[in-house]
């Protein structure tokens, strides 16, 4: 299943919630710089949703704050499910 995110790098703490657009708000605490963020988020959805990380990609928006993620091994219910619930 594809996710839109949105990205929020150099946060205080990792968390994810529901943003006004919609869109789930993903915080990081790592910088955006040579992919640290990217691999936060993979590993902060990995651990929220179940997953194992190699499940998980960017499908689009490498270097961008709104991305696609693809989860692999989960429906849609399950994920958005889990992810409000946090």
């Amino acid at each position: 299943m594809d996710l839109q995110i949105r990205v929020v790098p150099k946060a205080k703490r990792n968390s994810i919630e529901i943003g006004d657009d919609g869109l789930f708000k993903v915080r990081v605490t790592a910088a955006p710089e040579r992919g640290k963020a990217n691999d936060a988020v993979i590993t902060l959805l990995s651990k929220l949703i179940g997953v194992p990380k190699r499940d998980i990609q960017i499908v689009r928006g490498h270097t961008a704050r709104n991305k696609l993620v693809r989860v692999e091994g989960a429906t849609t219910k399950q994920v958005i499910e889990k992810l409000s619930s946090d």
